[in-house]
């Protein structure tokens, strides 16, 4: 006769069971977390990470560790950004100070506003792929700005160890792979790229192979060796400068030679108390952030979240879709276009606020006219990486070459893939971008202009002290993720790691639709469709990365975005 157990033991094996498995849930949950003492990087990346953390040991501070990462990320995801992108940087110093530095591409002298007509009509397959994509890099000349200033270890030292890995290789994982096999077609079009990232036979690499870029070393260790003058002064630029002329680019040495960062005025404004430091123009970022938290600001949210979420979520969306509209009329470079600082206006918000019917979903036919429109102006694919020391330095840095291996163009014998950053511009009137983003005058193609953004580095203080950095990337999406975070954080009390890992939802005005993440509850879409909501269900709302500070315990909490592979790690 087969043995049984006893009812009892068969009910407490039942129970240790289902607590090891939730057990096991929540450490799955919580393994894109990490705390420290010390200090803290996060970023999409291990490698990358891991780099951060070494800057650290080294004697490094939140600004080396910052840019080591962002470094490696241009050998490791490098389909994301890389020194042939841009990037902003939003530093808070250990004494207090603010500093934004604009690393954003600048159009080639030679550009125009139709330069990417055809048969006059605008073809958005010229500002997405192949040579006129491409703005002039800003990337790495910011990246040096910011260690000069502000680190404490040479550049040089920041930048040889990605040189190491892009000579050694690395492990492809499953997300650089199903990048190379959705972009494959266009990645062969160009000797430089094919040779580079697809196999001698043509086909893509897979995951667990390793991807060796020996051309990118050696322009990696060109600039550990001479500085970013080779850059953009030297040989590199020299043949940028040919390749373009020779395939039917407007790109020129002279370019790179004229390509200058910026020094930006943050965006400060307040919500519930906190302080919030965004980026300025021609980051939309930071004074949509801004702008959505100043219009829900009217609402209380927390209560909403408590008695019923989905109108909390319906009122959010309102904002968002408000605000867009203004950026897509308002929002250009402003050293070209008059962006007003009204639309970060409190009673402006206020009046937006009162369009928001809690019951039902608007039409939002154009953008609002924010007060003092006339006279007060802002100052003339995508990764986020945070970084934050015990010193008391806080580093954002939303870094880009735009969408997938942006424009897919690699210059032979040079390894780093080129942006498709003029796309961001808006090339006709009324034409969506690649992420259906439309645009105004204000964002018109023109020489030395630097496109418009979504890319939104956030840093926010409670009592003037840094307790929060967050940033992410997703094209127009970056500002509703950093908004969710913001508010999750700060509204609902969710730690780091539930802020950025609970399902989100986004707003951008055109196209007019909802978009809502499949993590979200199936009666969460159909209440908000019974608002009048036009839902569009997506894989991935974008990818972000945060960092948060208890002063009481005097612990840093990192967190990845749990929907993309990543490591947040502090020095122990």
């Amino acid at each position: 006769m087969p043995f049984s157990p006893p009812r009892q033991l068969l009910i407490a094996c039942g129970l240790v069971a289902f607590l090891l498995t939730v057990n096991s849930l929540l450490v799955a949950q919580q393994s894109h977390v990490a705390k420290s003492k010390k200090n803290m990087v996060a970023s999409v990346h291990p490698l990358a990470t891991d780099a951060g953390v070494a800057a650290f040991e080294a004697g490094g501070n939140a600004i080396d560790a910052a840019i080591a990462t962002a470094l490696t990320l241009g050998v490791v995801d490098n389909f994301n950004s890389g020194i042939g992108g841009g990037c902003f940087i939003l530093i808070r110093t250990a004494d207090g100070k603010l500093f934004a530095i604009d690393g954003r591409e600048m159009a080639p002298a030679a550009a125009h506003r139709d330069m990417f007509l055809k048969d006059g009509k605008p073809d958005s397959s010229l500002s997405q792929i192949g040579p006129l994509a491409s703005g002039v890099p800003g990337a790495l000349k910011a990246f040096e700005a910011a260690v000069k200033r502000h680190g404490k270890l040479r550049f040089s030292q920041l930048v040889r160890p990605a040189a190491k890995i892009a000579e050694n290789g690395f492990i492809v994982d499953e997300n650089y792979a199903s990048r190379i096999r959705a972009t494959a077609k266009h990645l062969a079009k160009f000797p430089g790229t094919k040779k580079v990232l697809l196999k001698p036979d043509g086909s893509p690499y897979r995951s667990g192979e390793r991807l060796i870029q020996k051309d990118l070393a050696n322009t990696y260790r060109q600039i550990a060796d001479k500085g970013t003058d080779w850059f953009y002064n030297g040989d590199f630029a020299a043949q940028v400068g040919a390749w373009m002329k020779a395939n039917g680019g407007i790109m020129t040495a002279k370019d790179f030679a004229n390509y200058k960062t910026v020094d930006r005025k943050p965006v400060v404004t307040t919500y519930r108390g906190h302080k919030i430091i965004g980026f300025p123009p021609p980051s939309s970022g930071g004074v949509h952030v801004a702008q959505i938290l100043n219009i829900v600001e009217n609402f209380d949210l927390a209560n909403y979240q408590k008695s019923d979420p989905n109108v909390m979520r319906h009122i959010v969306a309102e904002a968002m879709k408000l605000a867009f509209a203004d950026r897509a009329y308002w929002l250009g470079d402003p050293d070209f276009a008059k962006v007003p600082r009204g639309l970060i206006d409190k009673q402006y918000a206020k009046k937006l606020a009162k369009k928001i019917d809690l019951n039902a979903a608007s039409i939002v036919k154009s953008h609002g006219t924010p007060p003092r429109s006339d006279t007060e102006f802002f100052s003339r694919h995508t990764t986020h990486i945070a970084a934050a020391d015990s010193a008391g330095n806080w580093v954002a840095i939303t870094s880009t070459v735009n969408t997938t291996f942006g424009s897919k163009v690699i210059i032979p014998g040079l390894g780093v893939v080129m942006n498709n950053q003029m796309d961001d511009f808006s090339i006709a009137p009324g034409t969506p971008n690649a992420f259906g983003l439309v645009g105004a005058e204000a964002n018109a193609v023109q020489p030395g202009k630097r496109p418009l953004s979504s890319m939104s580095p956030t840093i926010i203080l409670k009592d003037d002290q840094p307790i929060m950095t967050v940033g992410a990337a997703g094209g127009p999406k970056i500002i509703t993720q950093v908004l969710l975070a913001t508010i999750r954080r700060i509204d609902f009390g969710m730690s780091i790691g539930d802020a950025i890992g609970r399902p989100r939802w986004h707003h951008q005005w055109s196209p007019n639709r909802l978009l809502i993440e499949k993590g979200n509850a199936k009666d969460t879409i159909e209440k908000l469709k019974s608002m009048g909501h036009k839902i569009y269900v997506s894989k991935s709302a974008g990818v972000c990365q945060g960092i948060t500070y208890d002063p009481q315990t005097k612990t840093f909490t990192g967190a990845h975005d749990p929907r993309v592979p990543g490591k947040a790690a502090g020095q122990k």
